[in-house]
């Protein structure tokens, strides 16, 4: 089953791929839709299930990372019916593919972590030797690991693309403190993910986490570690100077590409293969992560 939009009573908010619905009593339902995204649009097709493997994903990951960061989980909306009677009229396949969070005062920024030569990052620096404006050393390859990981925050555009932040912006928008404070827990999330999920083969090249606030204290919000927001590769294939085999979405980001379609709306619709192959690679990595597997 595909699930491209949904239509509940409250809803507050649709990103590129999540609904988000307001619950009362400070709670939100999050629900990931099998929208997908690339290159900061909208396809016109989805990916079927794509939304119950990003919410297991970020489930898993907001437990694993609870020790680092406070974070707005609760539950998955299907586990917890008998907490929350405000689920009692939410389609399952909708609450399959949603979870329950606690509301917060969005930080609106994104904070990305790169570990390797990727994206954005290896485009800037083919041109101009930099990553993110600051020189890197001379003759690293495509896909190469950075001697250490590095904190590239962007803005969080509703529509069109996101755009590099310094740290003066940064600071001029959360302050100078809590600046730190998201570079260093981003950074602090990156190195636990990768270190755990490098001993189940995959190594995380970068990835995005986001942030707000409740009761003036800083908590991890929205989506954590999934293949949308993360680069996913195979690490038993991994070798520096080309792209990486890998189980996120780098593999429509390529055939977008090869189109020749210029990044801007509207996208083109991804052919059936495409799908079905994105499709496989999400449920891959998430059985990878867990140990587990989520039924057809």
């Amino acid at each position: 089953m595909t699930i491209l939009n949904t239509n509940l009573p409250n809803l507050i908010h649709r990103g590129k791929v999540r609904d988000t619905y307001d619950l009362g009593d400070g709670l939100l339902l999050m629900v990931a839709t099998d929208r997908i995204s690339a290159f900061d649009v909208v396809l016109p097709n989805g990916v079927p299930g794509k939304g119950v493997v990003l919410s297991r994903i970020s489930a898993f990951w907001f437990r694993q990372t609870a020790h680092l960061v406070p974070n707005h989980f609760l539950g998955m909306a299907e586990d917890v019916g008998d907490t929350y009677p405000q689920l009692a009229e939410v389609p399952l396949e909708v609450a399959k593919r949603a979870m329950v969070v606690k509301r917060a005062q969005r930080l609106d920024m994104e904070c990305i972590v790169r570990g390797y030569m990727a994206g954005s990052a290896w485009a800037e620096y083919q041109v101009t030797g930099t990553i993110f404006g600051k020189p890197a050393p001379p003759g690293l390859k495509e896909g190469q690991r950075l001697p250490k990981p590095i904190f590239t925050p962007t803005t969080k555009a509703e529509t069109g693309h996101d755009l590099n932040m310094t740290v003066e912006q940064v600071e001029a928008l959360v302050g100078k403190q809590r600046a730190s404070e998201l570079e260093e827990t981003s950074l602090a999330i990156y190195d636990f993910a990768h270190t755990y999920a490098l001993e189940q083969g995959i190594i995380i090249a970068d990835t995005k986490v986001e942030f707000g606030v409740v009761d003036g204290k800083v908590i991890l919000i929205d989506e954590v570690l999934t293949p949308d927001s993360s680069r996913f590769w195979d690490a038993s294939a991994y070798e520096p100077g080309k792209s990486q085999p890998n189980y996120d979405k780098q593999f429509v980001r390529d055939w977008l590409n090869g189109t020749g379609w210029d990044h801007e709306p509207p996208a083109p619709e991804l052919p059936s293969d495409i799908v079905e192959k994105t499709r496989q690679r999400y449920r891959e990595a998430y059985t990878m992560l867990t140990g587990e597997t989520i039924p057809e």
